[in-house]
């Protein structure tokens, strides 16, 4: 099957449009060998689109309790992430973040890959760990391409997945095939050179859990003030205040549902990394700083458990109130 250019959204907001002999012959054609790292709640579903795609897949994991079910899904297992990489064009990392990063991928890893391969780091990984890892990736002739997750496991599984990308516009053409197998491509967007994906999905992040936490106080004290919280939840929706968060998922707080789909002390080591991201580059943080303490306080209480909603259930017991109509 011939290759084809996926289109993509640069951060100018053009379309990039390489249709000349040299790029197309640069271009990762479909089918591929592909080597993923990682299939958990988000690589298990890429796996199986992958799969679906034409490429052919071969995952480790370090839980070997996996490999029935990549095996399942059509893939290969491997006992290894070199093993996996042997022979393989492109490598995807779905892992935890920056320490299983680093720790999955020795130099041996990026020398079994074929020459001119490609890595694609779909972890929600730290600027500075990402920068080490792509010079051993460079020091073995692979490209890099960053493309950090937005979503959930299934909007992986069902192709709506959001990629925040940061490299060269180069080899994200390279790997447009490929990417069309993730997700479309309206919902890709690259933000500029190495670490700006990186660093997208981080203020991303954290602008979506100081919101969950800003909208809990509001509730709270408008709840403790007399007024009922389904009412004040559908007047705030419409009004300046409105955000996605009041629209999309307030809904699961007011059902009890804390989203248990990440764990607490990844979200804690992720907003440290973006109030360190700030104090490096000089900009304010105080705010940042605001939403990273609840965090800490919600993992001192609750410990490592899965709750993307967990800092307001802080709130919550402060308060003595459920959030609930």
């Amino acid at each position: 099957m011939p290759a084809v250019i996926l289109g993509v959204v640069p951060s100018n907001s053009t379309r990039l449009d390489r249709t000349d002999a040299t790029t197309a012959m640069a271009v990762i054609s479909v089918p591929s060998r592909v080597a993923l790292v990682g299939v958990g709640r988000m690589g298990t579903p890429l796996c199986g689109r992958l799969v679906s795609a034409g490429h052919t897949v071969t995952a480790f994991d370090v839980r070997p309790e996996r490999e029935e079910l990549v095996r399942s899904s059509g893939a290969d297992w491997a006992p290894s992430a070199a093993t996996a990489a042997a022979g393989a064009e492109v490598l995807i990392t779905v892992v935890p973040g920056p320490g299983e990063a680093e720790a999955a991928l020795p130099d041996a890893v990026f020398s079994a890959l074929v020459p001119g391969a490609v890595w694609i780091d779909m972890t929600s990984n730290a600027p500075a760990v990402a920068a080490v890892l792509r010079a051993r990736a460079a020091a073995h002739g692979v490209d890099v391409l960053e493309a950090p997750l937005g979503g959930s496991p299934d909007d992986a599984e069902h192709g709506r997945l959001r990629l925040f990308v940061g490299g060269s516009p180069e080899v994200l053409d390279r790997c447009g095939p490929l990417l069309e197998a993730v997700t479309t491509a309206d919902r890709i967007s690259h933000m500029g050179g190495p670490g700006t994906g990186y660093t997208t999905k981080l203020l991303i992040n954290l602008l979506w859990f100081g919101q969950a936490a800003a909208t809990a106080e509001a509730l709270l004290l408008g709840r403790r003030a007399g007024i009922d919280l389904a009412v004040l939840r559908d007047t705030l929706a419409g009004s300046a205040a409105g955000s996605d968060f009041i629209r999309r998922d307030l809904s699961a707080l007011f059902a009890g549902d804390y989203l248990p789909s990440y764990g607490l002390d990844r979200i804690h080591d992720q907003l440290e990394v973006i109030t360190g991201e700030a104090r490096d580059h000089g900009t304010p943080h105080e705010l940042a700083d605001t939403v990273l303490h609840l965090h800490r306080r919600a993992l001192e209480r609750f410990g490592p458990v899965n709750g993307e909603l967990l800092a307001v259930a802080l709130l919550e017991e402060i308060a003595g109130t459920l959030l609930r109509p």
